[in-house]
């Protein structure tokens, strides 16, 4: 449906095409969440419901020098006069412009609990009070009316309201903003007061100054809660671009919190400062579920001691814990260092604007010279109007015997008015001024007062006159207005900059690379076991059969620091350092895969790896066919996001994925339910290599109701076993399967004594290793590859392992000693 039609004015039925009122609604949407509530003006740094916050205050009187008001009286002026929206939410809004870990300097002052650092909720509105701060007060609010800064009608047109508050200090820098509007946001970090005036005052004597000349006086953002900025690199991008990633991390120190020497000795590290928004409450949970998962080592015990003087968070370490290790651990996997992701984004002129930090000085200079001008040409305007009536009265005073004569002659008051003006030669406004004077203004002490306040306010009219037409003066008591503001509200910086990043430590330096065992079961649980560990609990029970609750299906020795990688299959490679997977005993079950790599996907394939030598591959296998050879190389370095292996068609999914080095005698042998296997030479003309994101070559035809149970890496003297669903096996040798092409159909080598009996699968070995055979029942048979007998292809093969009514072998895979 592209048309629609609505009744119109008298009924009237007009077509409209539904695209272009779709279009025409969300941009009116869109832009009304953009300018109307998510994004801060540019000139006064305020969202809508923050301005109308202060106004509403201002209008209640509630300023430094008075007390505190309910803040549930506030919320509903704002409510009932400019703010027609929930009440929390315009709660929530004044909450964090008292809450001085929020706000750099707060507009408002609280009276009761606003909430805390660990995001506990602040009191319900009827219990908490609140005012505006001396800043908001006077660098906000002052002079604030109708001559000075555009006033509109509210929602109703019963009151008005500022478009723009006549701020005189740049709030959206001072305080910074967060806003997420309709495909856009902001997020501007807070800044130090007089750092931003000095960065004016640069900007007003040199205009021409760069962004580095800015950085001189405005260095870094300055967040409420401290912390330390580590390296300038992605502060000159945002600062430059409007858009960037400010490393930030929190204060952290060692204590000594049992003295000794070598064992005997305990430290703990102790955090004063977290990144700013980072929950300290959050922070704890998160570093205990850490510790209690086997990811973060070395923690003994965690507690918090903050109190009404300060963060102190405490982690007690490991008698045998370096304190260097735990500490930078906790910098990488906990929020104790953030990337905090500026975006300089403000509204300019009512659009959205991008801005870099000249820019945003600049346009609030500008919008700050203009109020300014308004200020002094309405205070012009006052005191020409007083120097009319001081003149008036002198005049009068001058003239005071015929002025008394007149005034005792006049009939009534519009003709004393007009025979005055005649008189005196004066104005209409000087005649009014004449008649309102009061008898005491014709004693000589209040003419010598009157005399006195013309000079004055003489003096006065020149110097804003002066101001308003010498730009060089009007900009000198513009920075002596911002010095002014300085001195009453700047503070010491609380963020350290450090200019260059500490030199990271390596994997190596972290952690000591222990030999360890992983093992991998059929459940997609993985365990990291210590050879030690490992010795104690495994046991070979070779030719046993056992029932199991899940079943260890790969198993490699290998080491902390080597690279552990998981091949979904949906085609996706993911991968984990050793390290990462947390420890467990010989008994435990293990951590479910999902919850060490970034994918809840079905694992297929796992490998562990040291290096990714340029001439090996990875040789991959779809359940449809489909089968290429891809670099090792393109899996170095993976992120978290994972890497695509190959592409899967909706209806099909990688099934195996073998690690391969090229020899002039490989092969690749794949088999089918049916019993038929394709065996292919390895090369560059049958399994070529290809990309991550090719589909791959079909590499078998498949029949009706046949799939895919195997594929192995084959050498001339390897042997190839073939396990049937009933417990048949037979072994034979690799070269009774001749060579084939890419796309035939291969060959018979499992004949079936049961009709109803399948290939469940195959593994190629040497006779020394063994096999792990898993029922539906879940029993297991471990035995070796010499243990089955060696037949030829025409063979049923031997019955290895009877099954009861309604069981079936479902998992056959060659199995490494750490298996057990």
């Amino acid at each position: 449906m592209t048309d629609a039609t609505f009744e119109g004015v008298a009924g009237q039925i007009l077509p409209i095409s539904l695209l272009e009122e779709m279009e025409r609604s969300y941009l009116e949407y869109a832009m009304s969440v953009i300018v109307g509530r998510a994004l801060p003006d540019v000139r006064d740094g305020l969202k809508p419901v923050h301005r109308r916050i202060l106004f509403a205050m201002h209008e209640l009187g509630l300023t430094p020098d008075r007390p505190f008001r309910k803040c549930a009286r506030v919320v509903g002026d704002v409510l009932g006069k400019y703010h027609p929206h929930g009440d929390q939410a315009v709660y929530d809004a004044l909450v964090r412009m008292v809450q001085d870990f929020s706000s750099r300097y707060p507009l408002l002052q609280g009276h009761g609990n606003f909430g805390s650092v660990d995001a506990d909720p602040p009191a319900a509105m009827r219990y908490t009070e609140t005012r505006l701060s001396p800043i908001s007060s006077t660098g906000v609010l002052d002079n604030i009316n109708e001559g000075i800064v555009p006033f509109a009608s509210n929602f109703d047109g019963s009151q008005q309201e500022p478009v723009v508050l006549p701020a005189q200090l740049p709030i959206l820098l001072l305080n910074g903003a967060d806003g997420i509007a309709v495909g856009m946001a902001t997020k501007i970090p807070p800044h130090n007061l007089g750092e931003l005036v000095d960065g004016l005052l640069a900007a007003i004597d040199r205009p021409d100054i760069t962004v580095e000349g800015l950085m001189n006086y405005i260095p870094a953002p300055d967040f409420p809660t401290g912390g330390e900025i580590v390296g300038n690199t992605g502060l000159l991008e945002v600062y430059t671009k409007g858009r960037g990633s400010i490393p930030l991390r929190g204060i952290a120190h060692v204590e000594e919190i049992q003295p000794g020497k070598g064992r005997h000795r305990r430290d703990a590290i102790v955090i004063t400062e977290f990144p700013y928004q980072v929950n300290k409450a959050a922070w704890i949970e998160k570093v205990a579920d850490l510790t209690n998962q086997g990811r973060l080592e070395g923690i003994s015990d965690l507690r918090d001691e903050s109190d009404r003087t300060g963060i102190r968070v405490v982690v007690e370490l490991r008698k045998d814990a370096r304190p260097e290790i735990v500490l930078a651990h906790l910098y990488r996997s906990t929020q104790l260092q953030i990337n905090y992701g500026a975006i300089l984004l403000a509204l300019v002129n009512r659009e959205p604007k991008q801005l870099s930090l000249k820019e945003a000085l600049q346009e609030f200079l500008d919008f700050r010279i203009e109020t300014l001008t308004n200020v002094l040409q309405q205070e012009l305007g006052k005191y020409r109007k007083r120097s009319e009536e001081l003149g008036a009265q002198l005049l009068a005073l001058q003239f005071l015997d015929e002025t008394i004569e007149l005034l005792r002659n006049a009939p009534d008051g519009p003709t004393a008015k007009v025979q005055l003006q005649e008189l005196l030669d004066c104005t209409a406004n000087q005649a009014d001024t004449i008649l309102a004077m009061p008898l005491r203004r014709l004693t000589g002490l209040e003419r010598n007062r009157i005399a006195s306040e013309q000079e004055e306010v003489t003096a006065k009219i020149e110097e804003l006159e002066t101001l308003l037409g010498d730009r060089k003066a009007f900009l000198k008591h513009l920075k002596k207005e911002l010095r002014s503001l300085k001195k009453q509200f700047s503070n010491q910086r609380r963020t350290r900059i450090v200019s260059e990043a500490p030199p990271q430590l390596e994997e190596a330096d972290l952690i000591p690379n222990q030999a360890v065992v992983l093992q991998i079961t059929q459940k997609g649980y993985v365990r990291r076991l210590l050879p030690a560990a490992f010795e104690r609990h495994a046991k070979a029970r070779k030719g046993i059969q056992e029932e199991v609750e899940d079943y260890i299906i790969q198993a490699q020795a290998t080491e902390l620091h080597q690279d552990f990688l998981a091949l979904t299959a949906s085609g996706r490679m993911f991968s984990v350092k050793v390290h990462e997977i947390p420890a467990t005993s010989g008994r435990s079950r293990g951590t479910a895969l999902v919850n060490v790599l970034s994918t809840k996907e079905e694992i297929v394939a796992t490998f562990a790896l040291a290096e990714y030598p340029e001439d090996s591959s990875l040789t991959l296998l779809t359940q449809k066919g489909r089968m290429k050879r891809v670099m090792l190389s393109e899996f170095a370095n993976l992120t978290a996001r994972g890497l695509s292996a190959l592409k899967v068609k909706d209806d099909d999914a990688v099934g195996w994925a073998i690690l391969t080095e090229l020899s002039p005698d490989s092969s690749v042998a794949i088999a089918t339910s049916a019993g038929r296997v394709l065996r292919l030479p390895l090369n560059v003309e049958q399994v070529p290599v290809m990309g991550r994101t090719a589909l791959g070559n079909q590499a078998l035809r498949l029949r009706r109701k046949e799939a895919i149970v195997g594929m192995a890496i084959v050498q001339p003297s390897d042997r190839l076993v073939f396990v049937s669903a009933k417990g048949y096996a037979k072994r034979i040798p690799a070269r009774a399967i001749r060579m084939a092409k890419r796309g035939s159909v291969g060959m018979q080598a499992m004949q079936f004594k049961l009709k109803s009996d399948t290939l469940v699968g195959m593994v190629a070995a040497a006779e020394d290793v063994t096999m792990g055979w898993v029922t539906n029942k879940a029993r297991v048979l471990r035995l070796s590859v010499g243990d089955v007998p060696e037949s030829d292809r025409a063979s049923v093969g031997t019955r290895m392992l009877s099954t009861a009514a309604g069981e079936s072998i479902e998992l056959v895979n060659l199995v490494s000693p750490e298996a057990y």
